[in-house]
């Protein structure tokens, strides 16, 4: 199956779900932000079994939850960039990315 360009509607769901995810960390709810990220990082994945094959490595390491709730930010927070990078910047200004992701994402270039 071939991938599609990512819709303003994607990226805003995506940014929805890490929003929730980041609050469910912040609170200790390692769990619910996991299952956050990973539905944010499933919107119209650059790569089909991503999530599975982190899953892998991370029981192959044998992590605590925190640690995998941080890898699953980091997985959702690259999806996010790559996702609002694909939007034309006509489309960019139709998503209102949060201030201090927009800040972060700037040094990733």
């Amino acid at each position: 199956m071939s991938r599609q360009r990512a819709t303003v509607e994607q990226v805003r769901q995506i940014q929805d779900y890490f929003q929730e995810g980041n609050e469910y960390h912040n609170e200790k709810k390692y769990k619910e932000a996991i299952e956050a990220f990973k539905k944010g990082a499933a919107i119209n994945p650059f790569e089909e079994n991503h999530l599975d094959e982190l899953s892998t490595k991370l029981k192959t390491m044998s992590v605590k939850l925190v640690q995998e709730s941080i890898a699953y930010m980091g997985c959702a927070a690259v999806h996010l960039k790559a996702m609002i990078d694909e939007l034309s910047e006509n489309e960019k200004d139709l998503v209102p990315v949060d201030n201090s992701l927009a800040d972060v994402f700037k040094g990733w270039d």
